[in-house]
């Protein structure tokens, strides 16, 4: 799968997934009711797809490139650092607004769900270049004789 079709797809389930987890670790670390939490869970999707579109963009640009095909463990940790230390910049302020807490608390928040989602995004990217395959960007390719 290839195109634009690849990243609905990816986002499409990425976000999905997150939504789910992120109303259950938000609600759990701030004690609000599972709706307070899911609302802002679903802002904080919508902000992630949009930073998602522009950071795999951006990312697939780079990587198309670089010399050396394939995507190592390195480049997937990169991968996983520039999306989620993006996010840290938008959420940090959104947190500390919404749950009405300070700049720090809501970076401490935003620390928890960084460290569960730095595995996540590594494995979802994983899991899925295994189901659909590797973007055209990082496919080997193979000289004919």
């Amino acid at each position: 799968m290839q195109g634009p079709w690849r990243r609905v797809v990816y986002v499409g389930l990425f976000e999905l997934l997150a939504i789910v987890a992120t109303s259950f670790g938000l609600a759990a670390m701030t004690g609000e009711s599972a709706a307070h939490s899911s609302f802002i869970a679903v802002v904080t999707s919508a902000i992630a797809v949009g930073w998602n579109v522009v950071w795999n963009g951006l990312f697939e640009r780079w990587e198309a490139r670089q010399a050396q095909r394939g995507r190592s463990v390195w480049r997937r940790i990169a991968h996983a650092l520039g999306m989620e230390g993006g996010l840290v910049v938008m959420l940090v302020p959104l947190f500390a607004w919404w749950f009405k807490v300070s700049l720090w608390q809501a970076f401490l928040m935003d620390v928890g769900l960084l460290l569960f989602f730095l595995v996540y995004t590594f494995v979802f990217n994983w899991a899925f270049d295994q189901i659909f395959g590797l973007p055209a960007s990082a496919q080997v390719v193979r000289d004919t004789p």
